[in-house]
């Protein structure tokens, strides 16, 4: 059956609403071009924000005095800003860039990231951190069973699958970050290493933008104290969105300081899950769907807004009639709405 192929229609030009006479192909108004002129003005170089939001394509600004930053190019012998992403139009002094509305996670040095093994190299692991490249792991920068501290071997080389393989989900620290932007990560400490015993979820937003998600705080692993038995629950907030809740596990008392390395290292690597009881398996749910609601609604997650939205989300079921069981299962809708704004009420200003 023969088919026709139509010219594309011409596209309808958007006015934002608060343009009031567009006079010129500028993307700005004559508002945002004031702000400008007096931002410019200024002697701080704070970046500011504006309400602009422009799409890829979208001229920016058509003034030659405006320095292009990220997210922008200039096309051709043309002196107009024109945005490459989707985002929010981002001030600093003369210079123009945009901050898109999603984006992949930006590596730097000393960010706690949760990863996942993509292959199995030759000394070294590829992790998907959500960068828009893998990260490395070098062999060199693990902890051997048995906290030995030795130089790495053949033998080492080829039990590579025996520490991490193919799909496993880590927590590590990124060390030193390449020209090319891909990130060198570690795994030499105890709090770093294999994860199990959990619940992995992926949010938006990384590296605490003004969008919300995951943002970079003093504490990024830190145990919640649940309710209705659920015992004790360690959560770890990646800066790259990648978040683990787990049942915490106690260390052993009777282990000497000097030998803690050691004892707890014989076992980091296994990737055989625990039993976990109904009521931590409830709570880890609970606080997930907690983390969830903040990232929908825009906020900031951190130990602190994490916590408070979990005793929000006590405190609406406790109101609510209809015994213990009701509602508790869902978070979303008009009943995460009410836990945002608990949690977001109770925060200090």
């Amino acid at each position: 059956m023969p088919f026709t192929i139509l010219p594309p229609a011409p596209a309808v030009p958007y006015n934002h609403p608060h343009h009031h006479a567009p006079s010129s192909d500028d993307a700005f108004s004559s508002a945002d071009e004031m702000d400008i002129d007096t931002a410019a003005s200024r002697p701080t170089k704070r970046a500011r924000l504006s309400r602009s939001l422009v799409t890829p394509g979208e001229t920016v600004t058509s003034d030659p005095q405006w320095m292009r930053g990220h997210g922008t190019y200039i096309p051709g012998d043309s002196t107009s800003i024109v945005s490459t992403v989707a985002g929010t139009v981002l001030k600093t002094n003369k210079l123009l860039s945009i901050t898109p509305l999603r984006a992949r996670y930006t590596p730097e040095i000393g960010d706690l990231v949760i990863g996942r093994i993509a292959e199995v190299q030759s000394r070294r692991w590829r992790v998907d951190i959500s960068a828009p490249l893998l990260g490395a792991l070098p062999l060199s920068a693990i902890n051997l069973p048995g906290g030995i501290l030795r130089k790495r071997t053949a033998v080492d080389e080829l039990n590579m699958r025996a520490f991490f393989s193919e799909g496993d989900l880590l927590v590590a620290e990124v060390q030193s970050v390449f020209a090319d932007g891909s990130a060198s990560l570690h795994t030499r400490s105890l709090k770093y290493g294999k994860l199990r015993n959990g619940y992995f979820m992926a949010v938006s937003g990384t590296g605490g933008s003004r969008r919300g998600g995951v943002a970079r705080s003093r504490r990024q692993v830190f145990s919640l104290a649940t309710a209705r038995g659920g015992g004790e629950v360690d959560v770890v907030l990646g800066v790259n969105g990648f978040i683990w809740i787990a049942r915490h596990v106690e260390q052993a008392k009777d282990v000497a300081v000097t030998r803690l390395e050691e004892s707890v290292s014989l076992s980091i690597y296994s990737s055989q899950n625990d039993e976990i009881g109904p009521q931590t398996r409830r709570e880890i749910a609970r606080v997930a769907g907690c983390i969830r609601v903040l990232v929908e609604a825009g906020a900031r997650v951190d130990e602190d807004m994490v916590v408070r939205a979990y005793e929000a989300s006590l405190e609406l079921e406790f109101e609510t009639e209809g015994g213990e069981d009701a509602g508790s299962e869902f978070l979303g809708g008009e009943r995460g709405k009410r836990i945002v704004e608990v949690a977001l009420g109770s925060a200090p200003s």
